[in-house]
């Protein structure tokens, strides 16, 4: 492979190695609940949350238009609730694992 060679001809290929070595044995917790915590429930949150407040608010405002901005920026709100108590949730479960050692 083309990879190979490319390797063979660097100067720092001992100290990549090496590098990549100490990465695959490091043993840190994993980031999947942090990834899901970030950037997947909010998102959920967000696109359930819209549909929610299209349906609720279906007979309130006659102009789609209207319904449409006010039911965004309740998911907004709502979105924006549910980031703050996962991120105090979070810090509370991460504050008593610290303490316990």
């Amino acid at each position: 492979m083309k990879r190979k060679g490319f390797c063979q001809d660097c100067t720092q290929k001992d100290d990549c190695q090496g590098i990549y070595d100490q990465m695959g044995e490091s043993s840190g917790s994993s980031v999947t609940l942090n990834v899901i915590l970030a950037f997947l429930l909010p998102l959920l949150v967000f696109i359930v949350s819209l549909a929610v407040f299209e349906e609720v608010l279906a007979g309130t405002f006659n102009t789609e238009k209207i319904r449409t901005i006010v039911s965004f920026l309740l998911a907004l709100l709502v979105t924006f609730a549910c980031i703050l108590i996962t991120g105090i949730i979070k810090k509370s479960f991460d504050s008593e694992k610290s303490f316990k050692l």
